[in-house]
């Protein structure tokens, strides 16, 4: 069994982790109920031959965007059945964009989620872009296997009691 060690004072807190080192879904139930965005975005690199196997719509598995799309609207929807202290929310929008950049070469994939509520959807945003990527691979996997997904983060996060946060270029240094 491993040891638990107790915090340094200065140390940040991490909000699922408990005094005793036990991991727990935080309590927001006293939280006000806001409305709470988050965009997340991720690429997905592929050959250019690949791309335009997408764009003409070519592709043996058929639409690839279209189903990434849903796969990846789904995914927010699920969540919390995929990641452990996630609250189950009752999200009011996602909304996923796909678009194929002959200059990667591949597709740039971007979710933004809303809720009202006491949490945030970060993670939402960042599971369907997740999702999103792996059903584009999925999908071109048997005329490309060298495939890449990079570059997954969060772009912005509004609401809450921790403000605005928004990706600055010089964030991605």
């Amino acid at each position: 069994m491993a040891k638990k060690s107790k915090r340094n004072a200065d140390t940040p807190a991490l909000t699922h982790i408990d005094a005793a080192g036990e991991a727990h879904m935080v309590d927001v139930s006293r939280k006000p109920s806001t409305e709470r965005i988050a965009v997340a975005e991720g690429v997905v690199i592929m050959s250019k031959a690949t791309l335009e196997l997408i764009v003409s719509g070519n592709a043996k598995k058929g639409d690839v965007l279209g189903t990434a799309r849903i796969a990846g609207i789904m995914a927010a929807k699920r969540t919390s059945d995929l990641i452990p202290l996630c609250h189950p929310l009752m999200l009011s929008k996602v909304t996923l964009d796909i678009e194929p950049d002959k200059k990667l070469p591949g597709c740039r994939v971007r979710a933004s989620v809303k809720v009202s509520g006491p949490t945030g959807v970060e993670m939402e945003a960042l599971t369907a872009v997740s999702i999103a990527c792996l059903t584009i691979y999925d999908m071109i996997k048997a005329v490309e296997r060298g495939v890449s997904i990079e570059g997954i983060h969060l772009i912005e996060k509004k609401g809450g009691k921790s403000g605005h946060y928004l990706v600055t270029d010089n964030d991605a240094d």
